[in-house]
Formats: structure tokens, C-alpha cells, sequence
């Protein structure tokens, strides 16, 4: 059964919302580099603040990815030291909440007719929450096109925005790594030989699994599928020094 046509966007929006997902694109795909760029006005910061936590809690639990983007949001917006004690409050505001109150977001809607721009910016910093962990499940995504909805957007703009981060961001790359099998195998992932001895293998393994290690990967602009890739190459270096501990042999 084909799935019926969603209706086109109203004029207004249709033209600024092309450019705004054409310049998140240009962004990597970095909501918090398309606000350094494009802007927020003030009025945007206590709903989308708001939006982010209630979103954040959509299976249960905020995770430290949620945390990490709400801050780097209050980064790339240049909050005060007081400014941002304020969107923390609506953020927690947002997590405790089991609805969205009708007020929320109510300025975004009434601006959104005649300008829209400020309330698609907070829409696409809405959606890139919902992913920050990877493709959205139906309780964040639910939780985001009702945030989205919230602030007089059509639920299509939240369908545009996910399908461009399923194009561009949650496909995985067909490049994959597989799981060593053999001592050879194992040292060709590492850089190392046969002839090496078991503490230069670890520190060539330990060299290998600092430059991707999740501690290191939170403090680069990276995304969620380069993300995925190092950890999965650091899985692999992993496994690797496991199977050249257990088989390594003095020569």
C-alpha cells in the first residue's frame, strides 16, 4: 500500500526551511554549529530548553549524551553564567514533565506565521536531541513531533529533518572491520609483528585505542555515525589484543 503524500509546507515556511536544512548540512549535521551561524533570538531558549529535557526522558532516563548536547546548545548560544542556570532549570523543568503544557512555546507559535525561521531553528535543535544516541525510537521521536507541533510547525518539518539525518547520518558506513581470527590478523590491526615483544604490542595497543576512546571522541564535534565507526574500531583493537595476550608466544 502506498503511503499517502504529506501536504506541502505553507509558502513561508517552505522556502526558509530548504535553506536552513541545506546550511545543517553544511554543518555536518551539528545543530549547535547551525545556532552558531544562524543565530537563536532569546525568546527560542526557555521551550527549547524545556522541549530538550522532556524529550531527553522519553524512555525513562536522561543519558549523558542528552546532558552533553543541552550544553553544548548553551555553548554555541554564548549563555551567561545566569542565562544558563535558567535553561538548566527549564531543561530539568522539561524532564519532569509528563505533557507540554499549553503555554509552552506559545511566542515561537504565534511568531511562526508570520516568522518562521526562529521556531524551524529550534525545531531542527529538537530533532537533533531526540538522535543524540542514534535513530530515535517512537517514545523520543513521539515526544519530539509533539514539541514540534507545540511550537506551530507542521509534524512534516520533524519527518524533513529526520529523513535528512537518515541520509546523511544514520546510514552506517559498508566498510566494516571484522573480528580477528588468526595472530596475523591480529597484529595487522595493531600495526605490529610476529617479532615484537608483548609490552611494545601494548603500547602500540594502547596508542590505537587512545585516539578513539569514548572519553576523547565526547570532546570532538563528531557525528553520531563517526561516533559509531571509532567505537566499533576500537571494539576491534580490543579484540585483537585479546586474542595476541592468549596466543603470544616468546620468541
Amino acid at each position: 500500500m502506498t503511503k499517502p503524500a504529506s501536504p506541502p509546507l505553507p509558502a513561508r515556511i517552505e522556502s526558509a526551511f530548504a535553506d536552513l536544512l541545506r546550511e545543517l548540512s553544511s554543518c555536518g549535521h551539528q545543530a549547535s554549529t547551525l545556532i552558531e551561524r544562524a543565530r537563536l533570538p532569546r525568546g527560542c531558549r526557555k521551550p527549547l530548553f524545556f522541549f530538550l529535557g522532556y524529550i531527553a526522558k522519553a524512555d525513562g532516563r536522561v543519558t549523558e549524551a542528552d546532558i552533553r548536547y543541552a550544553e553544548t546548545l548553551m555553548k554555541a548560544l554564548e549563555l551567561s553564567t545566569r542565562q544558563r542556570k535558567k535553561a538548566i532549570e527549564q531543561f530539568r523543568r522539561g524532564k519532569e514533565s509528563d505533557h507540554l503544557p499549553l503555554y509552552h512555546g506559545l511566542k515561537l507559535r504565534l511568531m511562526a506565521r508570520v516568522w518562521p525561521g526562529p521556531a524551524l531553528k529550534t525545531a531542527i535543535c529538537l530533532c537533533h536531541g531526540a538522535q543524540v544516541i542514534g535513530q530515535p525510537g517512537k517514545a523520543r521521536r513521539y515526544r519530539c513531533e509533539d514539541a514540534v507541533d507545540q511550537i506551530g510547525l507542521p509534524i512534516t518539518v520533524s519527518d524533513d529533518i529526520f529523513e535528512s539525518y537518515a541520509s546523511k547520518v544514520w546510514i552506517r558506513s559498508t566498510r566494516t572491520v571484522n573480528k580477528p581470527t588468526s595472530y596475523e590478523q591480529a597484529c595487522q590491526i595493531l600495526g605490529v609483528t610476529r617479532r615484537d615483544d608483548l609490552d611494545t604490542v601494548k603500547r602500540t595497543y594502547r596508542k590505537k585505542v587512545s585516539a578513539c576512546h569514548p572519553d576523547k571522541l565526547a570532546q570532538q564535534k563528531l557525528t553520531p555515525s563517526e561516533i559509531a565507526k571509532a567505537k566499533d574500531q576500537l571494539l576491534v583493537y580490543q579484540q585483537a589484543w585479546e586474542l595476541i595476550k592468549q596466543r603470544h608466544r616468546p620468541l
